[in-house]
């Protein structure tokens, strides 16, 4: 197949996206498709051939790698060539039409928020992972646990606040500590802190205010992070994650050897199957298609308290799906096979 692997963009997490693209697509070529990588921003303004000889270029080894800190999208949007407010860059729509497919190795609000695959629908163009209902809700994270409480899935508490700079002094007054502050619509714990202090809180609301100015502040439950994937229709196993010191933010997600990651986690069997359900309820609930990852903070007793779901879930080198999905014997070429089966039967529907 004809294969337009789409990454990048304009998103804190853009480098993660190109170090998933790179993977994608060196393992699709190896399995005998046509795969070609692409900027979604930056389009082939950063490329030196034509968008067919795209199919057969060279693959960046250096997007394989993630930087340990967010990339200046300030800068990256000055240094654009193409003047224009528009997300896609020159020639990637006329690229992805002329794939079979498009693969979204997209992170982040641009890619995961639903108006790239709302974009690529309108145009028939069929892609990988959920719709753009789906993407839209999961990229919630306050919508997401509306949709969730009432299903019996535990999440602990929340409030999603909209503020500005003026009102960050009542805010970090009123509010119980410790507690979980999180961008409203942002992923790679990109803008996530812990705050256990009045001060810390006041710090976190200040540095969210560039990230939109929309958070949401969670009640902190302190226990084990495990997340886990979900393929086509059942949860993989899941994962353990024991970051080295902090919490599990950017820099320990991205960095090799930052985290201890074990799958399947050490849990009894009945945590195991709960997690799976609770998986699946949440998967099913808020509408989506062909995979995604789940996480959640288990508590000493068993009980699985779900944080949020991944419309993309990360495909580099540390990310948690492909070691879920090595565990059951299936390869990353093979999940990324699996991948594009299952979205072509969905986007039939």
């Amino acid at each position: 197949m004809k294969i337009v692997v789409l990454t990048g963009g304009l998103s804190p997490e853009r480098d993660v996206a190109r170090s998933s693209g790179a993977m994608i697509a060196a393992a699709l070529r190896e399995r005998g498709h046509q795969a070609a990588l692409i900027d979604m921003y930056l389009g082939m303004e950063e490329q030196d051939c034509t968008t067919e000889e795209l199919f057969s270029a060279p693959l960046p080894e250096s997007w394989r790698t993630v930087p340990s800190v967010a990339p200046d999208l300030e800068a990256l949007k000055r240094g654009r060539k193409l003047r224009s407010d528009s997300l896609f860059g020159e020639g990637v729509l006329e690229l992805c039409r002329m794939a079979d497919i498009v693969f979204l190795a997209l992170h982040g609000a641009c890619g995961e928020d639903g108006r790239v695959q709302a974009t690529l629908e309108t145009l028939g163009i069929p892609f990988t992972g959920s719709g753009f209902m789906g993407a839209a809700i999961a990229m919630d994270k306050d919508l997401t646990k509306k949709l969730v409480a009432p299903t019996g899935v535990k999440t602990p508490a929340w409030e999603k606040v909209a503020y500005t700079a003026e009102d960050i002094p009542a805010i970090a007054g009123r509010t119980a500590l410790p507690v979980v502050v999180k961008p409203l619509a942002s992923g790679s714990s990109i803008g996530v802190s812990i705050a256990e202090t009045e001060e810390a809180l006041t710090a976190a609301l200040e540095s969210c205010l560039a990230l939109g100015g929309e958070v949401v502040l969670e009640q902190y439950v302190a226990g084990r992070e495990i997340q886990v994937g979900y393929l086509v229709d059942h949860a993989l196993p899941s994962i353990e994650i024991v970051p080295k010191q902090g919490f599990y933010d950017y820099e320990n997600k991205y960095q090799p050897g930052a985290a201890i990651e074990t799958t399947p986690a050490p849990i009894p069997p009945e945590w195991e199957a709960r997690l799976a359900r609770d998986t699946k309820t949440v998967f099913e609930a808020v509408g989506m298609a062909v995979y995604a990852r789940a996480d959640f903070i288990v508590t000493p007793d068993g009980t699985p308290w779900f944080l949020e779901i991944n419309t993309l879930p990360g495909m580099t080198p540390t990310s948690l799906v492909p070691q879920e999905a090595a565990v059951t014997g299936l390869s990353y070429g093979d999940l990324c096979e699996t991948i594009i089966r299952a979205s072509l039967e969905a986007r039939k529907g």
